[in-house]
């Protein structure tokens, strides 16, 4: 485990940004490495969605951990788990559950509800999971600044790179400001000093102006099964 842990870590440092298409079932995920990415991430959002919930912590834990499992299984390539803040569970069960479906890393949210975690709080929670993980899991904090209701643009950048550097300190390989318009995630990535995850979507910003802005690691988060769905909503009209 802690090799291919390893392996994925090193993905985040490399000379290529770290691009992950997100999965929300094996036959996606096995799309997503036939087409040579190096690895998989998950989509909780879209997993929620597949299983018959909604996204926001809706989905009863066992069955995420299970989603996640089959996902594992179906690929050769190192799997990443959207585990949105983690389901109200503590650091210690939290790690044993997902590490037991054989994912290498994990993405954590800072807000539940709407509703931003304290930093501090959300620090000691990711410290809790490192030391309970040691090397066997890649954490990408994700910072929820950009995207609350009545979310402060102007102060947003100060208190995302607040919360990014507090959440490296704690343990976290990357952070992810969701959401940050490009014109101020340079300012974010500069301001964390590591590696930034950045959010794509088809017809969004690109892989491409986010990793000119500095990002070094991209996902989609629930954007490509939405893209489906919608492709499918506009298909169905026309096969009756």
């Amino acid at each position: 485990m802690t090799a291919t842990a390893e392996l994925f870590r090193a993905l985040h440092h490399g000379g290529t940004p770290l691009v992950l298409p997100n999965a929300w079932d094996p036959v996606s995920a096995r799309i997503i490495a036939e087409a040579g990415y190096p690895a998989v991430a998950t989509s909780s959002g879209a997993v929620a969605r597949v299983l018959g919930y909604d996204d926001g912590q809706l989905t009863p834990p066992a069955e995420m951990f299970t989603a996640v499992a089959r996902i594992v299984r179906a690929v050769d390539v190192p799997v990443t788990a959207d585990m949105e803040a983690g389901y109200g569970l503590p650091a210690k069960e939290f790690v044993d559950r997902l590490l037991e479906t054989g994912a290498v890393g994990c993405n954590l949210e800072d807000s539940v509800g709407g509703q931003l975690t304290d930093p501090a709080r959300q620090a000691d929670y990711l410290a809790e999971v490192r030391a309970a993980a040691g090397a066997d899991l890649v954490i990408n904090a994700r910072i929820d600044t950009f995207v609350r209701p009545g979310a402060d643009q102007a102060g947003a950048v100060d208190d995302a790179v607040r919360r990014g550097r507090e959440y490296r300190r704690a343990g976290a390989d990357c952070v992810y400001p969701i959401m940050a318009p490009t014109d101020q995630l340079t300012a974010v990535v500069e301001g964390v000093g590591g590696p930034v995850n950045a959010h794509a979507a088809p017809g969004g910003p690109t892989a491409a102006e986010l990793v000119g802005a500095g990002a070094t690691r991209i996902s989609y988060g629930a954007s490509l099964h939405k893209h489906l769905m919608d492709s499918l909503r506009e298909l169905l009209p026309t096969l009756a």
